[in-house]
């Protein structure tokens, strides 16, 4: 069964998050790390959270596998990427691991 991995870092209690540093060298880290265990990764910059209301996560990484044998490895090797967090990120990220139904 196809698995995801999303991770959500919330705009809650004033966090901030460094764009250009997630992009320019974190995803570097990901891909060095993870990329041999994830099939594809989708990273969303939160704009808002519908109209007139701002977003309620300043970015959400997609991440999906080919099964939970997939996902496991990835982390297992994710211990890099994770502690590169407060280099971008002044909150703690929430993570929710599903199954890709559609």
């Amino acid at each position: 069964m196809p698995m995801t991995l999303q991770v959500l870092y919330p705009t809650e209690g004033g966090t901030s998050f460094d764009y250009a540093y997630y992009t320019g060298k974190h995803m570097e880290i990901v891909t060095e790390h993870m990329s041999a265990h994830f099939d594809s990764v989708l990273v969303t910059r939160g704009l808002a959270g519908g109209p007139d209301t701002p977003p309620g996560f300043h970015a959400v990484a997609t991440f999906t596998f080919a099964d939970q044998a997939a996902l496991d490895a990835c982390l297992a090797a994710a211990g890099p990427a994770v502690g590169d967090i407060p280099n971008f990120y002044s909150g703690q990220p929430q993570m929710l691991i599903g199954e890709q139904i559609g």
